[in-house]
């Protein structure tokens, strides 16, 4: 494996890490909730998996300029990785609220009813 193929794991990872523990450290720490549920757990796999794969189609071969394998090409990449986990969690809780949220007690139309803007 490469060290571009190793810092956009270990990015990707890191992102999916901090957005589904920071969440739930902030929940415990309110005392909302006491354990860990699998929701938590479901989002992350989900977002490793669309993540992984939307991040090596992206950036399939890093070009990281002349200097090649410097700190500083590494750590974009790296940030890069990290902003794609965090964000692709970010999306996949979001469309699991909104499913959760629409959970078939309102009609798919939601306009019934309303009448229309003049």
């Amino acid at each position: 494996m490469s060290m571009e193929f190793l810092v956009k794991l270990f990015g990707l990872f890191l992102g999916i890490l901090a957005r589904t523990l920071l969440p739930w450290l902030r929940k415990v720490k309110e005392g909302k909730i006491r354990g860990f549920n699998r929701r938590y757990i479901y989002s992350a796999l989900a977002s490793a998996a669309i993540g992984l794969f939307l991040t090596l189609t992206i950036f399939p071969r890093f070009e990281a300029g002349a200097a090649g394998q410097g700190f500083e090409e590494l750590f974009k990449l790296f940030c890069l990785a990290f902003g794609f986990g965090y964000g692709w969690n970010a999306l996949v809780n979001e469309g699991g609220a909104w499913a959760a949220k629409s959970g078939g007690s309102e009609p798919l139309g939601g306009d019934e009813g309303q009448t229309p803007a003049r």
